[in-house]
């Protein structure tokens, strides 16, 4: 599939089953600042609208010490408590990611995280992607395992 840069767009999805009620695992999820308590490496805010509406815009930094990877993005799509989705606008990360809570009962949940991802760099971009695919898919798993004992003990406004 082409993406809007004309490169090879690629789909990365991973999911985790979250001893907590969707309602719960909703909350904990869409708690932006406290997103990086999980996800590996990252720091997230706000920094337009009350990031709990379309058009809102977050924006992630990814790495350590100052060197890493800012990924701004826009909710497109926000159907409380079920999917989030949101346009990546950076100059290297493009395409869209969505976060989807499914629920598996009163107590259980189970959480989804997808990324359609438009790769820069032609062909480059594509085989420099079949190389670090399996990293970035193993850190979004590690980061799902973390969200899953972080959304079991999730208190809202802490």
């Amino acid at each position: 599939m082409r993406g809007a840069r004309g490169v090879v767009v690629s789909d990365v999805a991973v999911s985790v089953e979250v001893p907590a009620p969707a309602g719960t695992a909703w909350l904990a999820l869409t708690d932006w600042e406290r997103q990086g308590e999980w996800m590996l490496g990252t720091s997230v805010r706000v920094v337009s609208g009350n990031g709990r509406s379309v058009g809102s815009r977050l924006e992630a930094f990814t790495g350590a010490g100052g060197v890493g990877v800012t990924d701004l993005m826009e909710i497109i799509s926000w159907e409380p408590p079920v999917r989030c989705t949101v346009r990546h606008l950076g100059k290297v990360v493009r395409g869209t990611g969505a976060f989807h809570v499914q629920a598996r009962g009163p107590q259980h949940s189970a959480l989804v995280w997808s990324e359609d991802l438009d790769l820069p760099f032609g062909p480059v971009g594509k085989a420099g992607w079949l190389v670090a695919k399996p990293a970035f898919a193993l850190g979004l798993r590690r980061s799902l395992e973390r969200f899953a004992r972080f959304a079991e003990s999730y208190v809202v406004g802490r």
